[in-house]
């Protein structure tokens, strides 16, 4: 009886060592496909975080709205992208199409000329402020622009560069902000070559 035991157990010893190989190799293979498929998760996580951390820039805020197709082309064309492209960060009064097609006839498409880049240039800069400043940041007062000219913000129950008014403020980008403007403003040196009147402050 004992004999016939020591057999059995022998026998059953011998089945189950000879299935561990197989077992361990089955283990291996889903430890495998475990760590793909944990790699594979974070790879698709690291994705999703690249796309919602993409960097969207003034240019490329304004690009994507229908308000400002005359303002993209004006900064096109005064080579301004990849400076509003760039780290800043940049505050922008930004002026809407109807803004730009109020201008005196013939003065936005004078402008968009190549030979008068310079000048386009020059008045697109003075839209735009050094750092970030959000609407709760606005102060009263005279604003160095970077153009190198002021703007006179005023405050009260609408904010007002100059004579434009701002109908939206706080436009968020990842280098900088905007604040719509009704009205293109213009640097004071070049309201008579421009034919415009000289706003009223």
């Amino acid at each position: 009886m004992n004999h016939v035991l020591t057999v059995g157990l022998g026998v059953l010893g011998a089945g189950l060592v000879a299935s561990l190989p197989a077992a361990a190799g089955d283990m291996v293979e889903k430890d495998s496909a475990q760590v793909e498929t944990t790699e594979e998760m974070q790879e698709q996580a690291e994705e999703m975080q690249a796309e919602e951390t993409t960097e969207t820039t003034i240019v490329d805020v304004a690009s994507s709205s229908g308000e400002f197709e005359i303002l993209v082309a004006a900064v096109e064309a005064a080579g301004l992208v990849e400076v509003l492209s760039g780290e800043g960060p940049f505050t922008v009064f930004a002026p809407t199409d109807a803004a730009f097609e109020a201008l005196p006839e013939g003065a936005l498409e004078a402008l968009l000329m190549p030979e008068n880049q310079a000048l386009l240039a020059q008045i697109l800069t003075y839209h735009v402020v050094p750092g970030t400043v959000t609407s709760g940041d606005l102060v009263e007062g005279d604003v160095a622009t970077v153009e190198g000219s002021d703007v006179t913000v005023s405050l009260g129950d609408s904010v007002m560069v100059n004579d434009a008014t701002v109908v939206m403020p706080d436009i968020e980008a990842s280098n900088g902000v905007i604040h719509v403007i009704d009205k293109v403003i213009i640097p004071p040196s070049l309201l008579s070559e421009l034919d415009v009147e000289k706003p009223a402050l």
